[in-house]
């Protein structure tokens, strides 16, 4: 019978890190973005992609952040900083909209934001 791995703190804190870095940045650029739509002619459309560019960055640099003193585990607690911050934010909009779906976007959104988590989290444990 093999021991089980019990995460130690500096990984819990780099994690819970990573995913608040991912959305105080998210906020950042939300904020730039909504401004940047006050003042030009940006068609609509144009947001949804947006939106989903900066979760991804914001994921990421969350990810490589909180992982960067980690040194090990990268891709597992990448993942977990953009599954956690994915779901916390999916979860609060549930609430707020009054109902739960799930549908392509959410899926594609859930995906990128495990992936760009991973990348970071590679990222981080092999930087110098």
């Amino acid at each position: 019978m093999e021991p089980v791995n019990i995460p130690d703190k500096n990984n819990l804190k780099g994690i819970i890190k990573g995913v608040l870095i991912s959305y105080i940045f998210t906020i950042i650029m939300c904020v730039i973005f909504a401004i940047i739509l006050t003042y030009t002619n940006l068609q609509e459309n144009a947001i949804t992609p947006v939106i989903i560019i900066i979760t991804a960055i914001s994921i990421f640099v969350g990810s490589t952040i909180g992982n960067y003193k980690i040194q090990r585990n990268g891709l597992i607690n990448g993942a977990l900083v953009g599954f956690i911050y994915i779901v916390t934010i999916y979860l609060i909009s549930s609430i707020l909209n009054g109902y739960f779906t799930l549908n392509i976007a959410s899926i594609i959104m859930i995906v990128l934001s495990i992936l760009f988590g991973t990348l970071g989290g590679i990222i981080a444990v092999n930087r110098k």
